[in-house]
């Protein structure tokens, strides 16, 4: 049946969503070079996905930023945990997880700290969830372009602090993140949020 490793990406930029990946990986034919997404070239994760998807049972699931307003950012990514492993296209005997803290699961659950640097099964599903999120992004640049969302990913860099600045938040920023919600505070009065989102899409 085989374990599944589950981790997420995106949990601290200011916009998006945060997606998890469930990955159930082969016993025989992982591919190789298998690490924690942040230590690999985007070169690196693109072609280890493509590698992995061949081989193994992927699950991807993600919470919205309205979700994350609405739930707070630790439940939103343990909703897109159960969401990714409800994808799976066969339930896994257990579940390996990233971190320090595990979503509701129907199977039982180890948490391992640093684990998508260690744990294969999870280094597949840090590359899975971070390809996935940085193609949502990058689609997501192509309607708000004044956010430059397909370079910073949505975190706070020195370029999307200005941008904010410029044109406030737009209608995937996460509210309920301070930054944001102080820009959205000192957002000229005479713009609504459909006008701040507008002008970001000219």
């Amino acid at each position: 049946m085989g374990i599944c490793g589950i981790d997420e990406a995106g949990r601290g930029p200011w916009a998006g969503p945060v997606v998890a990946a469930a990955v159930i990986l082969p016993a025989r034919g992982r591919p190789k070079g298998l690490a924690d997404s942040k230590q690999l070239s985007a070169e690196a994760r693109d072609e280890l996905a493509v590698a992995i998807r061949a081989c193994a049972e992927v699950g991807v699931g993600l919470a919205s930023p309205a979700e994350i307003d609405a739930l707070n950012i630790l439940q939103a990514t343990h909703l897109a945990m159960r969401r990714a492993f409800a994808a799976l296209s066969r339930a896994p005997v257990a579940a390996l997880i990233d971190g320090n803290g595990a979503p509701d699961l129907p199977c039982p659950m180890e948490t391992i700290i640093g684990g998508d640097a260690h744990v294969a099964c999870i280094s597949a599903a840090s590359i899975i969830a971070k390809v996935e999120r940085d193609k949502i992004m990058a689609e997501l640049s192509a309607t708000y372009p004044g956010y430059l969302f397909s370079k910073h990913k949505g975190y706070g860099t020195p370029e999307h602090q200005a941008a904010l600045a410029e044109l406030g938040p737009c209608a995937i920023h996460r509210m309920s993140f301070k930054p944001v919600r102080l820009a959205a505070e000192r957002a000229p009065r005479s713009h609504s949020m459909g006008e701040l989102s507008a002008r970001a899409a000219r």
